[in-house]
């Protein structure tokens, strides 16, 4: 790579994650401040959602952090930051509809996120192991080892891309529930898919940046190869 596709290639490596976490952020913040005018709870917003797709089995609990919301599908648990839990803004119903998204996806069997299912714990490890190969490869010189990285690398890549649509998908599915159930109202709905939007831009930039990485480690491969 020359010099100044180095320098594009750090640029977005480095200020794209920065900036997507400044937008979720910044959105967040801005919207957890908006009280819906229904006045629910995130709490309430997953249980009215949840209790309308039939999944009463599905528990909604707090958990601590910011932005630490998620689901849980071993122990069918919507767990949602402690603001999003107890307190009734636009961004905490957006997030806690987000997250039901995915328990009904579960229920469902939506096939990406049962493929991203499936391929959590070999991205797990592959991720982690990838680097050691790479590493070596790189100051070794050995392409077969450099090779190997890659490979194990390409997992964690996958994982990331198969995200996306379960990401936007959940999304999707936000936005239907609430508007169906009256959670929001149209004036609502705006800014409710703002707070989705840039929550789904870290998704974007993280595998954004994944393929960047890997198509650089493709390239060194590449030029070692010609090198022999």
């Amino acid at each position: 790579m020359s010099t100044t596709m180095y320098i594009i290639y750090f640029a977005i490596v480095l200020l794209l994650p920065l900036y997507a976490q400044m937008k979720v952020k910044g959105t967040y913040k801005k919207f957890a401040k908006e009280r819906t005018m229904k006045g629910q709870t995130g709490a309430e917003v997953a249980r009215a959602i949840l209790d309308a797709n039939g999944l009463y089995d599905v528990r909604v609990v707090p958990t601590q952090g910011v932005l630490s919301d998620h689901y849980n599908p071993a122990t069918k648990t919507v767990a949602l930051s402690e603001s999003n839990f107890y307190e009734a803004s636009i961004a905490g119903a957006a997030v806690a509809a987000h997250e039901v998204g995915h328990a009904i996806q579960h229920k469902e069997a939506y096939s990406m996120l049962t493929l991203r299912s499936k391929l959590v714990p070999v991205a797990n490890i592959s991720s982690n192991a990838s680097w050691i190969f790479v590493m070596i490869g790189i100051f070794a010189s050995s392409a077969n080892m450099l090779l190997l990285g890659i490979v194990l690398l390409g997992a964690g890549v996958l994982f990331q891309l198969v995200t996306l649509p379960v990401e936007f998908d959940a999304s999707k599915r936000a936005l239907v529930q609430m508007n169906s159930l009256g959670i929001i109202t149209n004036e609502e709905e705006r800014p409710a898919r703002k707070v989705l939007s840039a929550a789904a831009l870290t998704y974007v930039a993280a595998a954004a940046v994944a393929v960047l990485e890997l198509l650089r480690l493709i390239l060194i491969f590449t030029n070692m190869r010609s090198n022999d």
